[in-house]
């Protein structure tokens, strides 16, 4: 049974009512971000149940040694983690000598939380009869602010109604926090300095061995009934605490309020020695335009962000939520503004996975950025990659290739590989094919080559060194084959000729040889620095094309379909309809072994070939494997309903892709996986769009021109979208009575749609 408790809203997550067994569910789907820095939906006030405390500053992590009992050549020494990072939005208040704290209260009432997607903002209210009888109002708001993005805002206000009370608002910060998947648990933070003058307080803290200087600060006013309150507050510190004490009163049914300001400036943007500074003029920037007019401006900033990534669902109010959620919880994680950083796939709503960059960036979210972004952004994160390219050389060198080969890390912060299962740090190798993806990806949509010769071709020729060296010959078969890997199907570990495996190294190293051949050809000083660079040789071109004239694809006659891997067919094949419920999810209820011995799929696998590829299978082949293999996947993988959704609805099955496309958008307001409390799926939101945009809209690339086969839910009565084609913002707006294009800008567009060409003019509407 899913979860059910949130109500579902066009443009709201809410929940009604208190219920301390969800309190981290919720600290999970109420998270908040800008970019910068994020936190889950913690109370405020102290909480003694169960919680699960986390903020989190993008680009700032720790190298958690490795801790396995067995250690083999070519593990990572560490695992790197983003920080819980010290905590700013803490403030204690006590009524009349009561402190509040929701597991005590003798009763809660009307609790309500809602997370306004369409605004940017978290607000909480309810009303609790405290232990000395007294009842309050409790109403509060919260947001992380996406123009200030080092600033965070609160508006905290109590209103007692059964009596008149002293009201004591005790706003802190607190570097004393730790991770909860800490391996050894090492101190992460080193606090330096605790200070505080003028209502406002400092911590200052490094990270310890990766040293990132950091500065927490606060900043608050108190007011009753709006009007602000002179109190000069008793300060008290600690080795790594420092907190204000207002004390004000509030006769029956007035309101107490303090707003706070906070959050966190870093030395990756400012100098170490000047923190203090940076954080007194991002205060003073925040305390002079105050609450309202920084929320003001956060839902100007978040309008903005609505009008282009903005995806309208009419007639079903579940599918309309979880698609905003997925897009607001995107653009919590990463809006493109900073190169260096990246979308870890719990962003910053817990602790799971490290916060680091998994091969998710490449193949699901790069699509969603270039389409409701711009090409910079996407530019930004092919660009990532190349600046870790030496790194990738580095890791494939401690796994014994040689020669500039390339294999980058399934797990990274800064280019080296930190995973430490063995079966995935040495196996699941697939990732360096996402990376070659993403530039063809890139190219395709953008029509930019300009990455490819200043950046991209180094890349191109190290994973396919990489993969040249990967594969061995097999006298047996008379083909190269590749043993001893795992797909992106991880309930089968160290298999032979994994079929995705091989078919993405073939093309990884076609591709290389395609892009050769034209930078050598159209852009000559380029491929001069880059044989220099690489020390590449045209006598390795033989050689990859051996390979490539040469692979192993394992096929059964008897289905007429590539096989996942070489004994796939020796599996007891039972499908997952015959699978006993009670038994789902497999990985939570089963041994390892049993599960890397039985068909079932955690995600697509061959069928991911099939979406990357689509264009090198035709329908029928596509549908034969669609049959073949999805009766045997559990979906355990957050990444593989969005894939079916999409090759579902090309298949004309639209009731499937709706439900897989609702299990998707859906996939943590739902807790399919049971496992929400740990924190979002982010990466597997971007695969939520694509399902919408290429599933529904059925866009693609064809021939250069973008094309839609547009098709609609039986469920919907519309659904419309936005993309930022080649700087061109076209909108699709799908009924049942056709599909409207409509073209901003003042060039035209040619499309394809249903495979007709068809003309945009700017500013007017074309129906189809």
């Amino acid at each position: 049974m899913n979860q059910d408790y949130i109500i579902p809203n066009e443009w709201s997550i809410i929940e009604e009512g208190f219920n301390e067994d969800r309190v981290k569910s919720s600290e999970s789907l109420f998270s908040i971000g800008n970019g910068a820095m994020g936190q889950r939906a913690n109370f405020e006030e102290k909480y003694t149940g169960e919680t699960f405390q986390g903020s989190y500053i993008a680009g700032v992590y720790y190298p958690d040694k490795t801790r396995v009992g067995w250690w083999k050549n070519g593990y990572p020494e560490y695992f790197a983690k983003v920080l819980n990072a010290p905590n700013w939005i803490g403030i204690n208040v006590c009524i009349n000598g009561e402190e509040l704290d929701l597991n005590t209260c003798k009763e809660i009432a009307n609790f309500r939380r809602e997370l306004n997607m369409k605004e940017g903002w978290l607000s909480r209210s309810f009303t609790a009869t405290l232990a000395n009888g007294l009842t309050v109002k409790i109403d509060t708001k919260r947001f992380l602010s996406i123009d200030l993005d080092e600033v965070g805002a609160i508006a905290y206000n109590v209103t007692p109604i059964s009596a008149d009370a002293i009201v004591i608002f005790e706003p802190y910060l607190d570097s004393g926090i730790q991770n909860e998947d800490s391996n050894w648990d090492d101190q992460f933070w080193n606090t330096v300095n605790v200070s505080a003058e003028n209502e406002q307080a400092f911590i200052e803290a490094h990270t310890m061995k990766t040293n990132f200087h950091t500065c927490t600060f606060m900043q608050s006013e108190v007011f009753v009934n709006a009007e602000k309150q002179e109190i000069t507050p008793e300060i008290e510190k600690s080795a790594t605490k420092v907190s204000f004490k207002y004390v004000t009163q509030a006769k029956a049914n007035e309101t107490a309020s303090i707003h706070k300001f906070g959050g966190y400036v870093v030395d990756r943007n400012h100098e170490t020695t000047q923190l203090i500074t940076a954080a007194k003029n991002t205060l003073k920037l925040a305390a002079d335009l105050g609450f309202s007019t920084l929320l003001s401006q956060q839902k100007e900033a978040w309008a903005t962000i609505w009008e282009m990534a903005d995806i309208t669902i009419e007639g079903d109010v579940k599918a309309q939520q979880g698609i905003r959620f997925n897009i607001m919880q995107l653009n919590h994680t990463y809006l493109g503004k900073d190169a260096r950083l990246n979308i870890g796939p719990k962003g910053f709503t817990g602790e799971k996975y490290g916060g680091s960059t998994y091969w998710d960036t490449e193949a699901y979210c790069l699509p969603f950025y270039m389409a409701t972004k711009n090409q910079e952004v996407a530019k930004s994160l092919l660009t990532y990659r190349y600046h870790q390219l030496d790194k990738a050389i580095e890791n494939a060198e401690k796994l014994g290739f040689t020669n500039g080969a390339a294999l980058y890390p399934m797990v990274t912060m800064n280019g080296e590989e930190c995973h430490n299962e063995w079966e995935i740090t040495f196996e699941e190798i697939h990732r360096n094919g996402a990376i070659s993806f993403a530039i063809f990806n890139y190219h395709r949509y953008t029509n930019d080559y300009s990455y490819i010769p200043e950046k991209g071709l180094e890349v191109l020729i190290g994973i396919a060194r990489f993969w040249h060296q990967r594969v061995n010959f097999s006298e047996d078969k008379q083909k190269y084959v590749m043993l001893g890997v795992t797909g992106p199907n991880e309930y089968e570990n160290n298999i032979n000729n994994n079929w995705y495996t091989n078919y993405i190294a073939k093309w990884c190293i076609d591709y290389a040889l395609e892009n050769i051949a034209v930078v050598k050809s159209d852009y000559s000083e380029d491929y001069e620095r880059i044989l220099a660079k690489t020390k590449f040789t045209e006598a390795e071109l033989a050689d990859w094309k051996k390979v490539t004239d040469n692979m192993f694809f394992p096929y059964s006659e008897k289905h007429q379909v590539y096989l996942q891997q070489d004994g796939f067919l020796d599996k007891e094949l039972i499908t997952v309809a015959d699978l006993d419920q009670s038994q789902r999810p497999i990985n939570q209820k089963w041994s390892w072994d049993r599960i890397l011995r039985s068909p079932y799929i955690k995600q697509a696998d061959t069928l991911q070939g099939f979406y990357f590829f689509e264009d090198h299978f035709s329908t029928e082949e596509l549908e034969r494997h669609f049959d073949f293999y999805e009766p045997f996947t559990v979906h355990e993988s957050s990444l593989s309903p969005c894939v079916h959704s999409i090759q579902a609805a090309k298949l004309g099955r639209m009731e499937q892709a709706y439900t897989f496309y609702l299990r998707t958008s859906r996939l943590d307001l739902d807790d399919y996986n049971k496992e929400v409390e740990e924190g979002l799926h982010i990466t597997s939101m971007a695969g939520t769009w694509m399902s919408i945009v290429e599933g529904f809209g059925g866009m693609r690339i064809k021939e250069g021109l973008l094309s839609f086969t547009p098709q609609i839910p039986e469920q919907w009565d519309a659904f419309s979208f936005k993309i930022n084609f080649r700087n061109q913002i076209l909108k699709v707006n799908v009924s049942k009575k056709g599909t409207e294009f409509e073209l901003e800008g003042n060039k035209e567009l040619e499309l394809l749609v249903n495979n007709n060409k068809i003309l945009v003019k700017p500013n007017s509407l074309v129906t189809v």
